[in-house]
């Protein structure tokens, strides 16, 4: 089921979500209706606040390759589903233009550790560790940003947030 994405301002993506205690069929749903909703919005990745969940939980699905225009190949079994991530190491720094399903249309420069080490939980409460040093690692950076109450456009200089905030005030007007 595809479930609304919470755009900004909305005050629910200022909520730290909660730990997840119990891996059952409530979560699994959870989980695929998140995958059906970054998928019917074009994400590469999606935290459970986004959905108006909150829980610390994320999904995401790096595209293989674009199938058509706009369009991007993400079996679902390719989907990292990480449940209760803890980042245990960053390395380096890294800047790369990054977008958000609560933010449409907006991208920007944003630095990020480069290298990161993190532990997780899949869907059936089973540990994983995962490290990676590549787009991944920043998408990841990205969405446990939003399960501690935080949006990309907080990494914004001052003054390129002050831009943004006026633009982005006079989008949603139009709207």
């Amino acid at each position: 089921m595809i479930r609304e994405i919470i755009v900004y301002p909305d005050k629910r993506l200022k909520l730290v979500s909660k730990e997840v205690t119990s891996f059952d069929a409530t979560l699994h749903t959870l989980l695929d209706d998140m995958y059906d909703t970054m998928r019917a919005k074009n994400g590469v990745g999606l935290a459970a606040i986004q959905v108006g969940v909150a829980k610390r939980l994320l999904i995401i699905n790096i595209p293989l390759e674009e199938e058509e225009e706009g369009e991007y190949d993400q079996p679902k079994e390719n989907t990292l589903e990480m449940i209760n991530p803890v980042i245990l190491e960053k390395k380096g720094c890294e800047k790369f233009q990054e977008g958000c399903l609560s933010i449409p249309g907006v991208y920007e420069e944003i630095e990020r550790a480069k290298e990161i080490k993190v532990e997780y939980f899949d869907r059936n409460g089973k540990k994983h560790m995962i490290e990676d040093d590549d787009f991944l690692a920043i998408a990841i950076q990205h969405e446990v940003d939003h399960l501690d109450g935080k949006v990309f456009i907080e990494k914004l200089s001052f003054l390129k947030r002050k831009k943004f905030e006026k633009e982005w005030a006079k989008k949603m007007k139009e709207n």
